[in-house]
């Protein structure tokens, strides 16, 4: 029988990640140690008894097998948050790719030297007689900072030292001084950051309609008796999904248990924050890449010490260790955002339901335009799906115009804004109502489409647009298929064929052109640099101090200005020519959030969609708001072309100094899946969707198959590959059911 060691991390924290060590498993552990397992080990020159986690299990000994320490035995009953988030690492490590520690290093939080905050305060020591008396001595003798700082403390007993410093402007020296002459002392104690700062009235919850009730009840049944599920809300916009949220974690805060509630983007933390402190008070926190590296550390503290209940933030949140989680709540579960861009890619659906699955806790997706992935497994009965086809103020679903860019052309308009588009506007402003301005910028460049009749350059291999590179290339970066760009469409011989370039500070321009009085604000890239930046924007606007938001995605998922009367979505078909097989899923998911910003209060709404390709079954189901449409034209084009969620793609991206030492390694990867016994569909390689970075080139390619486990299968056999052949300079990374072309 071949012998058996563990990899193994050796208490747990952010500076001991860059090493394991090996230990020998013994006969009777086993059939019993799996990853992710708590055990017991002799650490050191004298095996002092340690505790560590298993983070790999495998047949090879990495030092002297003589010398080699046996693993003591598995601690028994642990189901510590360390114990789990090993475990879900080990699962993010297997499913998605990288190494281990790059896993941990995800998971777990970061334990670098954070101090504790120190909150320091003033107390005074003396009567007030005596500090009168000692004010007036100061006075005398123009030791002016101090006679402040007395002045205070004649009618305060307590002062912040940080307040006193600042406020007052009176240095440490003089408040030493002071401290020596009995009048005050010093008093530090240390605290918890907080990064909410809301000041906001309380709310008990809103009367809930019929749809949400019956929501509520039948998870809420569950939730109660400590059952598990993962439920899919589907509910137009406006429709109250966030009350149906937000009672469900009232249910799981009266069990004692705690919620996690995910929300795509940073610029939706604001709004939602506001929405639960109403609810839950100082009970709630945030997690998100903004916070400094002691705020999110004092998040996990607080966390793992019971003292909040709800966290919210974008996927980083998924790992705040809450020791007794009974709810993962994932807005908007739809976008893009969850999707990890650097290694482990991982999906927070998929990890939320291993945690979910871990900790005992359920799973609530909640989104207007569900996924094409997470209405196919509620199709299939994997999630149980509840729908909210109403809004729950009463008002109608926008009244939509579609206007075909073609004809506008056609007729003379070469303007941005259509002429209907203009109409609506001017009929806006004049009755003091806002609109919002989408540019639909996501998956613009490189594609290439005619302005007269639409057409858009299409690979004839996998049916996705083609890039276009210098030199007059139009590339698929799937398959690397590759055409000369013609100079006149080969359709209809127009020579409108180009790619689109439009940013958000053109369309302000233009439109104070036209409108010379408008007020507007600008929400994209440039202007949300800082860390309140969302906020500002988005409460000036709710606040009426400007007439049209213009922005990218970014302004069209979450929010709520009940104002709103008008949303004008801009070339909305940018997003349908991107060179990727889920365009038609991103165009009719932005363009039905878009159309939702508008009449979301008492007044009825309208939207106009400006489009060269009306005729697309995503823009005509975009328009309709017709969901189940949609859906059932989109997965039948899966279904046809073997793509997600019907099948399974594992995109395999070599990176390097030297192009064609990138493209070599490329190739020997490809070639040895298509050596497997199992077969795969293999396409490419390929240049990557941006081909060179730093002067880093990058070449793709990707494998196509109905079982993710085959896919695994492959990422292992291509990660010992890489372990034997040690290339030098080129690296490789792996991605699962990539959201975008690599």
């Amino acid at each position: 029988m071949r012998e058996l060691y563990a990899d193994i991390i050796i208490d747990i924290s952010y500076q001991k990640l860059d090493r394991t060590f090996q230990y020998h498993v013994p006969e009777n552990l086993r059939d019993k140690l799996e990853t992710g397992m708590c055990v017991s080990v002799p650490f050191g020159n004298g095996n002092t008894k340690r505790k560590g986690y298993v983070v790999g299990l495998g047949d090879a000994c990495k030092f002297d097998p003589a010398r080699t320490k046996d693993i003591i035995g598995i601690v028994a009953g642990d189901v510590s948050v360390e114990n789990q988030m090993t475990a879900l690492a080990g699962y993010i490590h297997h499913n998605f790719g990288g190494t281990m520690i790059q896993a941990l290093k995800t998971v777990l939080p970061a334990k670098k030297s954070v101090k504790k905050l120190e909150y320091r305060q003033i107390e005074r020591l003396m009567g007030k007689e005596e500090i009168i008396s000692l004010l007036g001595e100061c006075e005398r003798k123009h030791q002016r900072a101090k006679a402040r700082l007395l002045t205070e403390l004649v009618e305060q007993e307590q002062l912040p030292y940080q307040w006193i410093t600042g406020k007052l402007g009176v240095s440490p020296a003089a408040i030493r001084s002071l401290e020596q002459a009995g009048a005050l002392r010093v008093v530090s104690t240390e605290g918890y950051r907080n990064p909410v700062r809301i000041l906001a009235e309380a709310d008990s919850g809103k009367e809930l309609s019929e749809s949400q009730r019956y929501i509520v009840e039948q998870i809420g049944r569950e939730l109660e008796e400590e059952k598990t599920g993962v439920y899919l809300i589907h509910g137009v916009t406006g429709s109250g999904k966030t009350e149906v949220y937000l009672q469900l974690i009232q249910k799981v805060i009266a069990q004692g248990r705690q919620a996690i509630v995910l929300i795509p983007e940073i610029a939706l933390t604001y709004q939602t924050l506001l929405r639960f402190y109403q609810r839950f008070g100082d009970r709630v926190s945030v997690m998100n890449s903004t916070l400094s590296a002691g705020e999110r550390f004092d998040q996990c503290e607080r966390a793992k010490n019971g003292e909040i209940d709800v966290i919210i933030g974008p996927r980083s949140a998924l790992f705040v260790p809450f020791p007794r989680l009974g709810l993962i709540v994932m807005d908007e579960e739809q976008e893009g955002s969850y999707k990890s861009e650097s290694t482990p890619r991982y999906h927070a659906r998929d990890v939320a339901l291993k945690a979910a699955e871990l900790s005992g806790a359920s799973v609530v997706l909640g989104s207007a335009t569900p996924s094409v992935d997470a209405y196919y497994h509620a199709k299939n009965g994997e999630y149980r799906l509840f729908s909210l086809k109403d809004r729950i103020n009463g008002g109608e679903l926008p009244k939509v115009y579609t206007v075909d860019l073609r004809q506008e052309l056609q007729e003379g308009n070469r303007s941005i804004f259509s002429r209907k588009l203009t109409e609506l506007l001017s009929d806006r402003l004049e009755k003091g109502q806002q609109s919002m301005l989408f540019l639909n910028r996501r998956g613009y460049a490189g594609f290439v489409s005619c302005r007269a009749c639409g057409l858009v350059m299409k690979c004839p291999h996998c049916d996705v647009s083609l890039a276009e590179h210098k030199g007059g290339k139009l590339i698929c970066h799937y398959c690397g298929y590759e055409i000369i760009k013609p100079s006149n469409c080969p359709k209809c011989g127009s020579r409108y064929l180009m790619g689109f370039k439009a940013g958000t500070q053109q369309i302000e321009e233009k439109l104070k052109e036209i409108f010379p009085d408008v007020r507007t604000l600008r929400m994209d890239g440039d202007t949300t640099k800082t860390k309140d930046s969302y906020e500002q924007i988005l409460s000036a606007f709710a606040n009426g101090e400007a007439d049209v938001l213009i922005g990218t995605q970014m302004i069209v998922k979450g929010h709520d200005f009940p104002n709103v009367t008008l949303v004008g979505v801009l070339a909305a078909d940018l997003s349908l020519g991107a060179n990727d097989y889920r365009s038609g899923e991103r165009t009719f998911q932005l363009l039905t959030q878009a159309v939702g910003r508008a009449g979301r209060g008492k007044l009825p709404g309208e939207a106009v969609i400006q489009t060269y390709q009306p005729e697309h079954y995503a823009v005509t189901f975009a328009a309709a708001q017709d969901y189940e449409g949609f859906y059932e034209e989109e997965i039948l084009y899966r279904e046809l072309s073997g793509y997600p969620p019907v099948a399974h793609i594992l995109g395999v991206v070599v990176s390097g100094k030297t192009q064609e030492a990138v493209k070599q390694l490329a190739k020997r990867l490809a070639d040895v899946v298509k050596s497997m016994e199992e077969p795969n569909s293999v396409m490419g390689p390929a240049p990557a969707n941006i081909g060179k970075v730093n002067d880093v080139f990058r070449f793709v390619f990707y494998i196509k198959h109905k079982d993710y486990g085959q896919l695994v299968r492959a990422k292992d056999i291509l990660e010992a590959k890489l372990q034997e052949w040690q290339p030098k300079w080129e690296t490789v990374q792996f991605d699962f059911d990539p959201m975008s072309t690599l």
